[in-house]
Order: structure tokens, then sequence, then C-alpha cells
């Protein structure tokens, strides 16, 4: 369910395919996650999720999964 949610979150985001949303996507270079877009995501994440994401939390993530894990580990 936490994955699904923050796949739609990545397609509604930066207008990219579900199927180019794999655990393994690297956000720079698979999906093209500029600073703007990293600042947009983290909303996203603390709206849908209703927790909050800390900038340097953002900034530590490399991929998909890594973004699917800090969700995960707030939400115990």
């Amino acid at each position: 369910m936490v994955k699904e949610k923050i796949v739609d979150i990545f397609v509604d985001l930066l207008g990219v395919s579900a199927e180019e949303v794999t655990e393994n996507a690297r956000l720079i270079e698979d999906l093209a996650v500029d600073s703007l877009d990293a600042v947009e995501l983290s909303l996203a994440l603390e709206e849908q999720f209703s927790l909050t994401v800390e900038d340097h939390e953002i900034e530590q993530l490399q991929t998909v999964s890594d973004v699917i894990n800090l969700i995960q580990g707030k939400l115990g």
C-alpha cells in the first residue's frame, strides 16, 4: 500500500509512467528529480502520509526504494 501510494506520487509529480518507478530507479539519474522536485516530493509525502520529512532525509535518498524505506520506517 505504501509503495503504491509513493509510485502514484512520482507519477503525478514527475509525469513519468508507473513502469518507470521501480524500486531500483535512481531519483536523479533515472527519474530526473531536481532540487525543486525534491521539495515537492517531500511536501507530497508529508501530506499523503501525515508525517514530517526533514530536508536532510530527502537529501540522503537515492532510489525509490530509499523513499519507501524512509516512509515505512516513519510509519512504524
